[in-house]
């Protein structure tokens, strides 16, 4: 039996949180739509009539499409070339969903999208649930057909693995623009103590190419092996303008809630670094260059005013 434009009308009403949800559990704006698509067209099968509540109900078909999806993933990353890097988003996207809680604003960083590649699939999945949706544990049995108890021990453990890795420090966007310029003026000045003063001793830059842009398979790590990756990634050269397609303009933004540098070349978004701050400085740099994870991004920047650029890179 066809959908009715009801019936249409109450999916499209879930597609923001369903996507929301399916990006915190993949880490792919790409691969979230393809399973909201996917549970679009499981609505469209079922008889829609019967199921008593539609929201839960495409919940749960999309967290188990994800969750098919990550067991996959595991394998696939297995194989990826170099370091694997969430996709970025913008701030305002549509795709970070709600962010009214720490939680929630935390549960969609750079940071913690990357911890998150630690747990396993039903680990991420109850952490997601209820960490970014506050699903009940009672809901989320439902959801992943376990029970209660299982769900508040599964959860525990995956508070645990997040929080041993974490340490970020929430920012509003006049701070992270600060920080932002205060680090690429370090950056750009050809000296490397300035960069150091900047870091914490154990900072890392790791970048994710994807095997398409080269990107350093290891990641740099301590300040000072960071500070002079940093220098020299910031220095002009023929090379790194014939890679990128010519000079780069630099940007500030805000990136899935970090501060972040936004490197463009005539209007297409060619890399986005994200900084992870804590209290004792920045803590980690996380670079997407890989070009199938910026074509949000590149089609989000065409459709907003961003000013000036800060200078023009390489």
């Amino acid at each position: 039996m066809p959908l009715t434009v009801s019936d249409v009308e109450r999916f499209e009403a879930s597609r923001p949180r369903l996507e929301a949800i399916a990006y915190r559990l993949l880490g792919s704006a790409s691969e979230a739509e393809d399973a909201v698509q996917e549970t679009f067209l499981r609505w469209q099968a079922a008889d829609v009539e019967r199921v008593e509540v539609p929201e839960a109900w495409l919940t749960k078909v999309l967290t188990n499409l994800c969750l098919n999806q990550l067991t996959s993933a595991r394998a696939r990353r297995e194989t990826y070339v170099g370091q694997w890097l969430p996709e970025p988003l913008f701030a305002g996207d549509p795709m970070l969903g709600p962010a009214e809680t720490v939680e929630q604003r935390e549960s969609v960083s750079f940071a913690v999208l990357a911890l998150l590649e630690r747990l396993s699939p039903g680990e991420r999945a109850v952490y997601v649930l209820r960490e970014a949706f506050q699903y009940t544990h009672r809901e989320i049995a439902e959801i992943l057909d376990v029970t209660e108890d299982a769900s508040q021990q599964t959860l525990h453990r995956a508070r645990k693995h997040v929080a041993q890795g974490r340490a970020r420090t929430e920012i509003d966007e006049a701070a992270a623009r600060r920080i932002v310029d205060e680090f690429l003026a370090a950056a750009t000045s050809g000296r490397t103590e300035p960069l150091v003063r900047l870091l914490t001793q154990d900072a890392v830059a790791i970048g994710d190419g994807g095997g398409k842009v080269p990107a350093r398979a290891k990641a740099f790590e301590g300040a000072r092996a960071v500070a002079t990756f940093m220098r020299g990634l910031f220095k002009p050269g023929k090379a790194k303008r014939d890679l990128v397609g010519g000079s780069a303009e630099i940007y500030p933004a805000v990136v899935n809630g970090d501060p972040a540098v936004v490197a463009v070349v005539h209007g297409r978004v060619v890399g986005i670094m994200c900084l992870e701050i804590t209290p004792e400085g920045i803590a980690a740099f996380r670079n997407q260059v890989n070009p199938d994870k910026l074509e949000r991004a590149t089609r989000r920047w065409a459709a907003t005013d961003h000013g000036e650029p800060l200078f023009r890179a390489f």
